[in-house]
């Protein structure tokens, strides 16, 4: 499920990892990624996207480098989707 900010935001125990994808609008590589990683997580995780352009921090960080997805903390891929990088993160291992 991709998301978008809301005012409740809180992980209890027990729910899926979340990813947060640094994005903005009007990103051709962002609306790609996005439409990759969803099929990839479905049911194993939450995807949270962020639009770099609302908060001047992100602003800072990211700049035109979008979309960057971040697991934990950690940024895990950046431009295209490194479907490898994206299931390590969230604890998925397959054959």
């Amino acid at each position: 499920m991709i998301s978008r900010p809301s005012g409740d935001d809180m992980q209890g125990s027990g729910a899926p990892p979340t990813l947060i994808v640094y994005s903005r609008r009007g990103c051709h590589l962002c609306e790609l990624l996005l439409e990759e990683i969803e099929p990839l997580v479905r049911d194993r995780a939450n995807v949270r996207v962020l639009d770099v352009d609302e908060h001047p921090e992100w602003q800072a960080a990211y700049g035109d480098r979008v979309p960057v997805v971040c697991c934990d903390g950690d940024e895990i891929c950046q431009y295209n989707l490194d479907r490898r990088a994206v299931l390590d993160g969230i604890g998925v291992r397959e054959g």
